[in-house]
């Protein structure tokens, strides 16, 4: 055999192995699935889609199944035990009737995971404004938010796997919200805004942005960001909510102690209580 022809067929031989060692690399076999819910009774983010999209393509990229539904009937306890995590996507109004919210009740508290982004935020205009279980649960409740405007995000735990990969000052456009009563106590706070950086912000100095607890024996993350629909084209803000998909589906470790409050907190009444 000539040199030409024994590399043709070295090179037919090899290529199929080359492809499905990229193929494994980009697209590994699913380890779990995750159930995103982005129901709306209240204000609809045109940013939805743009997240439901960005989920699919971390599952195809990371190793995980994505089911997403606006269909309520999907929290039954049959249903959430086939999912590692459900992730509420900007959900806003009361979305759940009553035998629906203990499923997810349930599921949380016996060891599943719950990621909350944006919009799903408790109170008034925002998410299960009623429920009291998710208010406790989220240890912070919203009351308005500022326009669209560039701030600067401080992350405070640099171990967590949403905050790792993120710059110690972190500068981003995005809609901020304010809420009544500090997380802190309650929850493990992982990144703050200055509100020194824009204007809009009525928390006050300690300003918790993103942070996570347990309950039960299952995990909790709530970043408040994810407004625009720029955020979820966004390297860095993928990494911070493909890290808390991970950290609620037990797939990465992270920190779940509740932080002291600080004295100079302007507004510290908090009517949640410690887990």
């Amino acid at each position: 055999m000539n040199w030409r022809a024994l590399t043709i067929l070295l090179v037919v031989v090899s290529t199929p192995l080359a492809a499905a060692g990229s193929t494994a690399a980009v697209n590994p076999s699913p380890r779990f699935s995750i159930l995103v819910f982005s129901r709306t009774l209240g204000f609809r983010h045109n940013s939805i889609p743009d997240g439901v999209a960005a989920l699919r393509e971390m599952g195809r990229l990371h190793g995980f199944i994505v089911d997403a539904t606006e269909d309520s009937s999907a929290f039954s306890a049959t249903n959430l035990a086939r999912y590692r995590a459900v992730v509420l996507l900007s959900v806003t109004g009361d979305v759940l009737d009553a035998g629906q919210e203990a499923a997810l009740k349930n599921y949380v508290e016996r060891g599943g995971g719950l990621a909350a982004i944006h919009g799903a935020m408790f109170g008034p205009k925002a998410c299960e404004e009623h429920w009291t279980w998710y208010g406790e649960m989220m240890c912070a409740t919203f009351s308005n938010h500022s326009k669209v405007v560039p701030a600067t995000v401080v992350i405070e735990d640099r171990q967590n796997p949403s905050t790792k990969a993120l710059p110690e000052s972190w500068q981003r456009t995005d809609e901020w919200y304010n809420h009544t009563g500090n997380p802190r106590a309650c929850a493990h706070v992982l990144a703050t805004v200055d509100e020194k950086t824009y204007v809009g912000g009525t928390v006050g100095e300690d300003h918790p942005i993103a942070w996570c607890r347990r309950v039960g024996q299952g995990r909790f993350w709530f970043t408040a960001m994810g407004h625009t629909r720029e955020s979820f084209a966004e390297p860095l803000f993928r990494q911070h909510l493909l890290g808390g998909v991970l950290l609620v589906a037990g797939v990465a470790a992270g920190d779940f102690t509740p932080d002291r409050p600080r004295p100079s907190i302007r507004n510290p009444a908090n009517s949640f209580p410690a887990p």
